[in-house]
């Protein structure tokens, strides 16, 4: 069995993308900002990749 790369590149270059940005978002918000404390949010960016960068910016941002 073949691994089709032309399909999985898109997908880890999404999910490295996605956790750079959130993680860079994390640590130039106020601490004040962000539901929750930073390092719980490291935690869920890292460990659950594309949902984990999803869930920050939907869930861990207060409205500005």
């Amino acid at each position: 069995m073949e691994i089709n790369w032309g399909l999985i590149w898109p997908l880890i270059a999404l999910q490295v993308v996605l956790m750079v940005t959130a993680l860079l978002s994390l640590y130039k918000a106020e601490t004040e900002s962000v539901r929750g404390p930073k390092w719980m949010w490291v935690l869920i960016i890292v460990v659950l990749n594309i949902v984990g960068s999803i869930a920050y910016f939907v869930a861990g941002r207060r409205e500005a």
